[in-house]
């Protein structure tokens, strides 16, 4: 991608990012990109390149520093626990992650050979490379593979998603112009930049733009609201739950987000209590997008000038999107039917799984999101419900199968069925219905013995918020779970 080359030509001195320990212009940041692309590509042959690392200065120059060494990126989430790790790092095929001490232990586990960005010499490298004559982009296809980032599936297994140079370009440029964003704006990042959420909207979007960011690297509300104040940010992307954290630091003054111009809520419902509540303290109203990572992930979003109260928004340029019945007939406006999409954003596929790509991207190029929803007669997106099971936990997406699958493995364990309920903290959490094996004892097992296996085996968000043990879960006909039900027994 030539975005940050471009812009480093353009705008070399203006701020670029930032976090508590650096500042960096767009003339440093290529520096150090430029040195990371020479580290990356003499540090490994292979195709892909693990990046552990959280929202930060060091997170867009090792990006483009594989990059520009060719090498496709592949952005690991440091809350996932290291045997859901090293089933991704095995199905990416990579051998070498790059991270920093923080994730050493996490990192230290896996199967790859481990580069801590602390042991670098980069002050060296990036002298080297001031004095080096600034090189040409790299000569790449905008159908190649940029990134691939990895997401649940409702089987469980994480899938990669192939999302290439154009995919992401399009998205960034797209999101531009139906914001109006411009790059006097200056960006906050408290997404992790695994998420396509964070990559595209925090990482990318403002390189392309020339924008400064600042950069969190763990989300905390009182520090969020206090760097919004500080730096004077004008642009905020974050999921509903951190908006709600932030209702809840009642020191901070009301005016400290006066600065802000637009505040995205993406990745979950947007509950209308927290909407209504931040912009009756802040003065800020919330606006709604929706995407997914297939789509690289922005679809459409409500902007200042174009605002529906409830709505995720219009399209974003580029996009076409239907609303369709099960038979595949396309609805008129104000009915409920799953929401199709269709554009230049859409992945490429989902890495060496060609049977599940085919399954939601059609002939013709329509992406099935499983989203139910409907279009207004002025083309405003409602999301109503989900098609498929996914849970959305804190903006992560969770396979219910995936922590059924851990619970049946406790010896005490038959079966396990697991739904989300809503939560005015996450959004939803996980919760989990169990029967008990032949012989084993209720009063043997309790709920803290099976949360604390699904610990051992889950990253956090994904362990049940409650275990309910029962004597049978409520089947039908075919003796198939009906989980609608469950809902009935909480």
């Amino acid at each position: 991608m030539d975005a940050l080359l471009e812009t480093a030509t353009r705008y070399g001195g203006s701020p670029a990012v930032a976090d508590q320990a650096r500042r960096w212009s767009y003339r440093q940041l290529t520096a150090v990109a430029i040195a990371m692309q020479r580290i990356i590509a003499g540090g490994t042959s292979c195709d892909r390149v693990g990046i552990l690392l959280p929202a930060s200065t060091a997170f867009p120059a090792t990006l483009f520093g594989a990059l520009w060494a060719l090498r496709t990126a592949v952005p690991l989430n440091f809350l996932l626990s290291a045997g859901e790790l090293r089933q991704i790092v095995l199905d990416a095929g990579i051998d070498t992650v790059f991270s920093v001490h923080h994730f050493e232990e996490l990192v230290r586990q896996l199967p790859v050979r481990s580069v801590f960005l602390e042991d670098l010499p980069l002050r060296r490298r990036v002298l080297l490379a001031r004095l080096r004559r600034r090189p040409e982009a790299p000569k790449v296809r905008a159908s190649d593979t940029a990134v691939l980032l990895y997401t649940s599936g409702t089987s469980g297994a994480p899938k990669g998603v192939e999302l290439s140079y154009g995919n992401l370009r399009d998205n960034c440029e797209a999101c531009i112009e139906a914001a109006r964003m411009d790059r006097n704006q200056t960006f906050l990042n408290i997404l992790p930049p695994f998420h396509a959420f964070g990559l595209t909207t925090m990482v990318l979007t403002p390189v392309v733009l020339g924008a400064a960011v600042y950069a969190i690297p763990r989300f905390n509300p009182a520090a969020t609201l206090e760097a919004i104040r500080e730096q004077k940010i004008s642009i905020v992307m974050a999921v509903p739950s951190m908006y709600a954290a932030m209702l809840r630091k009642r020191s901070v003054p009301d005016e400290a987000l006066a600065s802000i111009y637009l505040a995205i809520s993406g990745g979950e419902v947007l509950p209308e209590a927290v909407a209504e509540a931040f912009e009756k303290r802040f003065g800020v109203k919330l606006h709604q997008g929706y995407g997914l990572t297939e789509t690289s992930p922005v679809v459409s979003l409500c902007a200042p000038h174009a605002y529906r109260r409830g709505s995720v928004g219009r399209v974003i340029p580029g996009f076409e999107c239907r609303i369709v019945d099960a038979r595949g007939t396309v609805l008129p406006a104000g009915q409920d039917g799953e929401v199709q999409v269709r554009g230049p954003c859409v992945m490429k596929g989902y890495y060496q799984r060609p049977e599940e790509t085919a399954a939601v991207i059609d002939a013709d190029g329509w992406f099935h999101t499983g989203d139910i929803g409907k279009l207004d007669e002025d083309g405003y997106l409602f999301i109503t419900g989900r098609k498929k099971e996914m849970m959305i936990v804190g903006g992560e997406n969770v396979s219910p199968g995936e922590i059924e699958n851990v619970l049946v493995e406790h010896p005490a364990v038959a079966e396990a069925a697991v739904i989300g309920v809503p939560d005015a903290s996450r959004g939803e959490v996980p919760v989990a219905f169990v029967t008990l094996s032949a012989g084993a004892q209720v009063e043997a097992v309790s709920e803290r013995d099976l949360r604390n296996f699904a610990r051992r085996h889950l990253a956090g968000h994904k362990v049940p918020h409650k275990i309910r043990i029962a004597h049978d879960l409520p089947r039908g006909p075919t003796g198939k779970v009906l989980k609608r039900r469950l809902t009935e027994l909480l």
